[in-house]
């Protein structure tokens, strides 16, 4: 694959004319940037694969909640259903999406809705919802939209500022656009990761002086969750698990595991997978099955024996003082 992925080498210089074009067309106004009277907070990365958008989009909406009306906006990536949709009680994950349907499960309270168009899904919130701030799942590089707030996610391992575009690299979009980010955050770090060592990234990123690098670790939850029981790791041990992903990148996951001693089997699909019938004959014959919460809202009507394991992100040092700061400035600042 990687031998491909350099004969395609041509390919990528094209493509990245083509991502320099355009962004010079948007910042010249040639083509147009829509502000909105909603608040609107952008999360979303330079890069195709997993940064950790969503549990970045419920850390928001844990911050926010108490005291905004919140409404999250997604593409909602391999739906089966076309042009705008307001979730309710009976949207389907189908309809909706893996990830906005988790976030829908999540926080009942809030608005969420997909579009592929992020201006039309912004004025239908605006029209339907009135929310005082919309959230905005994956759009850092849908410049139709001039968001009020944007958050950058780069992952530790695989920094946008090592990457090539697409496809011989993951780039989707030019390492020079981090400018228009308020905060980037690196992903996925070790909670180990010394003071040194992110100064020496954050030299590497060359943030600009009004911008903000912050430091996140995956934590994993403790308790395993399934409908209506929690169980601990300690719980399946003497169980047979087969572990199910169907997410960007499963690595970090399978080290926590290893790292606990859990002894399992992996089934690893492609990100955002729908499970055929016959792969949902083959894991019903399974002892007990372990997945993400993202698979989980896929599997969830189909499978007995099937438990999720919670994801957040937790900042190193005082990230999350600095989070809080500038979000609460943020809102002040709009309101």
């Amino acid at each position: 694959m990687q031998v491909l992925r350099k004969l395609l080498f041509p390919f990528s210089l094209v493509y990245a004319t083509i991502v320099f074009l355009r962004n010079r067309l948007y910042d010249f106004g040639i083509f147009p940037s829509s502000s909105f009277e909603t608040k609107t907070i952008c999360v979303g990365n330079l890069s195709v694969g997993g940064t950790g958008k969503t549990p970045m989009i419920e850390l928001l909406i844990a911050s926010l909640k108490d005291t905004n009306k919140i409404a999250v906006l997604s593409r909602g990536y391999r739906r089966k259903s076309k042009g705008f949709l307001l979730s309710t009680n009976q949207t389907t994950v189908e309809n909706l999406g893996d990830e906005p349907y988790q976030l829908k499960s999540k926080f009942p309270s809030i608005s969420v809705a997909v579009d592929a168009d992020r201006r039309n899904g912004i004025k239908q919130l605006e029209k339907l919802v009135t929310p005082d701030v919309i959230l905005l799942d994956d759009a850092f590089q849908h410049r139709k939209v001039k968001p009020d707030f944007s958050m950058l996610l780069t992952a530790y391992g695989s920094l946008y500022i090592d990457d090539w575009y697409l496809p011989t690299g993951n780039l989707r979009d030019s390492r020079g656009e981090a400018s228009r980010a308020n905060i980037i955050i690196v992903t996925k770090c070790p909670q180990s990761l010394s003071i040194g060592a992110q100064n020496e990234i954050r030299a590497r990123l060359g943030p600009k002086a009004h911008q903000k690098i912050l430091f996140s670790y995956l934590h994993y939850n403790q308790k395993l969750k399934s409908k209506g029981e929690e169980r601990s790791l300690n719980d399946l041990k003497n169980k047979k698990i087969t572990l199910v992903t169907g997410i960007a990148n499963s690595d970090p996951l399978v080290s926590y595991l290893k790292g606990k001693a859990v002894t399992f089997d992996h089934m690893e699909f492609n990100d955002h997978h729908f499970f055929t019938e016959r792969e949902l004959a083959i894991l019903k014959e399974k002892e007990c099955i372990l997945t993400t919460e993202k698979d989980y809202v896929r599997l969830k009507n189909e499978l007995s024996q099937l438990f999720y394991i919670e994801v957040s992100h937790q900042f190193l040092g005082e990230g999350n003082q600095l989070f809080e700061a500038a979000l609460q400035q943020f809102m002040i600042r709009n309101s």
